[in-house]
């Protein structure tokens, strides 16, 4: 077989110097602190209560906790990273049991909402930390030591055991600090998915904040023994439930579980903050604003997970006028809480406005959500983490819970941080995702017009030409998923480096359809996460590579993101895989990609496309690559 053809050079596009002005960026940044400076004190003209400005506090250091932290975490790791704090989104439970009451079963309707709100977030609690062992352990190697995870039990019995002993026993309310020790170990479950080393360490030490925060809550509440076992029988109930299910899925259905857990958040604050108003109607603000975030949370995340679970079509939902439903949605529901505030006591009243906007603003979710494309899925999942979050904080506020406020924040920040991530990734600003698209913006100009004619190859070829490399980058796209490809690519990867080829996967942060989906994908086939990537992290080895085989990606890869400034996706960060000396683009056809733009990496002179069902087309791959190693 002949050496892969040498890259075709490419005419240096010319360079725009860009001025920068000093002046307007310190005017910008003094108007913004100026801003920020006047609403604190915003806060205090509505909420006079020096007890709301110290939850206030709260709010805001986890805020910058949350920020900070998710800021460390590795790309790889965003799919646990958005389990774990899914999961410890599940403290709503410690809502509901404040609200729960009766006997063995709820006497009243407020209490029943609470009961159903602790089962759901069990639920939610025992199922999302199962998944995100579940993905973790896909990244765990041959050679790893051992983790002796069930030595945790002793600092969380300790912890928890400390509590009753000093409140119940010694008659010292340490409620508060335990609370604080909850916080900073949720803090510190999330900061262990800084890497792959402590990654570990994250999902026990989560479920210490999260136990001992729950642990608290009981012994604040002073119920009879009947209401503890309405409370033991809800939380055993739901966490069977979250057992069963995520024991029972497939390694592919983990991630988008994820967005079905999600849900169950935001029923549990829906049903919370109307339980919490029945019962104490003082709190009608936040009751309201804690249903508003719930409902939409419920909704959205619902429609996600039936797109990433293949249950709807993954295309955008385009009725006539979007825009204008979505405003009509908003003013009723503004309606609704200004009918609520003109008699916040009144029940007759603001029961009514509650249930008004729960399913209006869950119509809002499920339209915002089904009108986005599935390629978009990755920011949507990780707003609707953050709505969870912030659904949590609105109890926090509502409860006078300094626990609810400081966990909701933190996962409200760091699920608003990883939107922000996702957004860069795609050079685009969150409300083109969620209320745009690709192409909602008009071109500057005519865009650039593509020559030449694609060359199509066979398996037979790809074949020779990376068992004659030396150095092999696989970038894989969303097709990979759809496929189920992933398995044939290992088997593929393992015969390649026997031969003594490099091997290393390049992943775009948005490949997939959720944040982390097809780092997990390879992880659960047995591919070593030591050879995937990052675009940063590779995107300069690409000139040195023989072979970039592409499967089943489109967009991530297209150069009129940097070769035309027209172009409905110019500016988005893409891998360079025409830098490599020979491309092959493993597609079922030469259709554009989600964005609708014709890519021509497809037509340049050293790119092959490998056209056919990717499944078919790996699996043909394997066995020829292996058939030679043997």
């Amino acid at each position: 077989p002949t050496p892969p053809p040498q890259a075709a050079s490419k005419p240096m596009g010319k360079i725009e110097e860009v001025k920068v002005d000093p002046h307007a960026i310190v005017v910008s940044r003094v108007g913004y602190m100026t801003a920020a400076s006047a609403s604190v004190y915003g806060v205090g003209f509505m909420s006079p209560d020096p007890a709301s400005h110290a939850m206030f506090t709260t709010f805001s250091l986890a805020c910058l906790a949350g920020y900070y932290t998710v800021w460390g975490v590795v790309p790889a790791l965003h799919s646990p990273l958005m389990s774990v704090t899914n999961a410890i989104s599940g403290m709503t439970a410690a809502g509901g049991m404040l609200i729960m009451g009766g006997g063995l079963l709820p006497t009243t309707t407020g209490q029943a909402l609470g009961s159903a709100a602790v089962a759901m977030s069990t639920i939610n609690i025992v199922g999302g930390f199962i998944i995100t062992q579940r993905m973790l352990d896909m990244f765990k190697r041959k050679d790893d030591p051992p983790e002796y995870s069930h030595y945790y039990a002793i600092p969380m019995a300790t912890l928890a055991g400390g509590y009753f002993l000093t409140t119940k026993g010694m008659g010292i309310d340490t409620m508060g600090l335990t609370y604080v020790a909850s916080g900073v170990l949720c803090i510190g479950g999330i900061a262990c998915m800084s890497d792959m080393q402590t990654s570990r360490m994250g999902n026990p030490v989560a479920i210490m904040g999260v136990s001992s925060g729950l642990a608290a809550t009981l012994g604040a509440i002073s119920q009879s023994p009947e209401v503890y076992a309405q409370i033991a029988g809800c939380m055993i109930a739901g966490g069977g439930v979250g057992f069963y299910m995520a024991n029972g899925l497939a390694p592919t259905q983990l991630p988008e579980t994820v967005a079905l857990f999600h849900s169950l958040v935001g029923a549990a604050a829906v049903t919370t903050s109307i339980g919490s108003y029945m019962m104490e109607p003082h709190h009608a603000v936040t009751a309201f604003i804690g249903t508003a975030i719930g409902a939409i949370t419920v909704t959205g995340s619902l429609v996600a997970y039936a797109k990433l679970a293949e249950k709807m079509s993954s295309s955008p939902l385009a009725l006539p006028g979007k825009d204008m439903i979505n405003l009509g949605m908003l003013a009723a529901n503004i309606g609704c809480f200004g009918y609520m505030i003109s008699d916040p006591l009144n029940l007759a009243v603001g029961v009514p406005a509650l249930v008004g906007t729960t399913v209006i603003t869950g119509a809002l979710g499920y339209h915002i959500t089904a009108s986005i494309g599935g390629a978009d899925m990755p920011v949507c999942i990780t707003v609707l983490n953050s709505y969870s979050g912030w659904a949590l904080c609105a109890e926090g506020f509502m409860l006078n819970n300094s626990l609810l406020t400081t966990v909701g924040s933190l996962i409200g920040a760091s699920g608003a941080i990883l939107s922000y991530i996702m957004c860069v990734a795609m050079n685009r600003s969150l409300t083109n995702v969620l209320f745009g698209g690709y192409g909602s913006t008009a071109p500057k100009g005519e865009k650039m017009k593509i020559e030449g004619t694609a060359t199509t190859t066979d398996v037979e070829t790809v074949g020779d030409q990376l068992l004659n490399a030396k150095s092999v980058i696989i970038v894989p796209g969303y097709g990979v998923a759809v496929a189920k490809a992933q398995y044939d690519i290992a088997e593929m990867v393992t015969a390649l480096k026997e031969r003594g080829v490099l091997v290393r996967f390049g992943i775009h942060p948005v490949a997939g359809r959720m944040p982390g989906q097809l780092n997990v994908l390879l992880a659960e086939a047995g591919v070593p996460y030591d050879i995937v990537m990052e675009m940063d992290e590779i995107n300069d080895d690409f000139a040195e590579a023989d072979v970039a085989l592409c499967i089943g990606a489109n967009d991530t890869i297209n150069s009129a993101a940097i070769d035309d400034p027209n172009s409905v996706i110019a500016g988005m960060p893409v891998l360079h895989v025409w830098e490599a000396k020979q491309v092959v683009v493993m597609k079922r056809s030469l259709a554009a990609g989600y964005a609708d733009v014709d890519n021509p990496v497809f037509f340049n002179e050293n790119t092959n496309m490998l056209l056919g069902d990717a499944k078919k087309s790996c699996e043909a791959l394997k066995t020829k690559i292996k058939a030679a190693a043997a």
